[in-house]
């Protein structure tokens, strides 16, 4: 399984790192911009973690590029309010985040 996470934050793509290689034990790909997510997406992946809000950029154009795809994906995200309401059956989970609920995530993938 290959696991894409795009956050803009090194220490917290890091962490999510982490839990996911624990959990899974997965090949994780980071991107902290939207032309890095849509090539390791291009390159192929199985799940993937979205911050919302990337520093004047947002995930959304990735979100549909996912779904058009037939990827599933959640967003982790300090910024969910932002999230447009299409993307309401979308898993979503609050900055800060809760390793449990990531765990959680990860394994409905």
């Amino acid at each position: 399984m290959r696991v894409l996470i795009l956050e803009d934050e090194p220490l917290i793509a890091m962490d999510l790192e982490d839990i996911v290689v624990e959990t899974l034990q997965a090949d994780c790909v980071w991107a902290s911009s939207l032309h890095d997510g849509l090539q390791h997406i291009r390159e192929g992946v199985d799940f993937a973690l979205l911050d919302f809000d990337l520093g004047g950029d947002n995930s959304a154009s990735i979100a549909r590029t996912l779904e058009e795809l037939k990827v599933p994906f959640c967003f982790v995200s300090g910024s969910l309010s932002d999230v447009p309401s299409r993307f309401n059956r979308i898993p979503k989970i609050a900055k800060p985040y809760r390793h449990d609920d990531i765990v959680r995530a990860l394994t409905t993938a």
